[in-house]
């Protein structure tokens, strides 16, 4: 992604359009079984990006707060009109929100960087042998890129800054 393009995105009927001006941080596989609830299928595949760089166009609603199969409380937001979900907002990250990857215009550029809560995983599911598989959470100091680690790192000591 280039510094002056935006990655788009939009809900089901059109109604939410969404843009990200920055690259984004990292994208996984949940295979939990909130997530399996919430979402009707296998697992959901969110991308993290920065609070600052997704602006949302169009009425978007936000769920209850849920607890995460990590026990970290979040909401989803999702398109007034259809219901599409579009974004979560989870308390633990702080200053990043997680994009629901398939509302993404080219989702199939952002793949999985690692499956999470496999210990969840329909057993009908074969995961390739090169893929970051995890049984719970990760650490994402050992298992993002280094490069979405400093811009997420450098994004939160500004923000404390501004909030001072």
């Amino acid at each position: 992604m280039k510094n002056n393009e935006s990655l788009e995105g939009k809900c089901l009927c059109g109604e939410v359009k969404y843009k990200i001006t920055d690259k984004p941080l990292f994208t996984q596989a949940c295979h939990c079984k909130d997530c399996k609830i919430l979402t009707g299928s296998s697992y959901i595949v969110n991308t993290s990006v920065l609070e600052n760089t997704l602006l949302i166009e169009g009425e978007v609603s936000s769920s209850i707060k849920m607890k995460a199969g990590s026990g970290a409380s979040y909401r989803t937001y999702f398109c007034a009109k259809c219901g599409t979900y579009v974004y979560a907002d989870y308390d633990s990250a702080v200053g990043r929100l997680t994009v629901r990857t398939k509302t993404l215009d080219n989702s199939e550029d952002f793949p999985p960087q690692a499956h999470i809560f496999i210990k969840d995983k329909d057993p009908w599911l074969n995961l390739a042998d090169d893929v970051n598989c995890f049984e719970e959470m990760y650490d994402p100091k050992k298992t993002w890129p280094e490069e979405s680690l400093n811009r997420y790192n450098e994004y939160l000591i500004n923000r404390s800054k501004e909030i001072e």
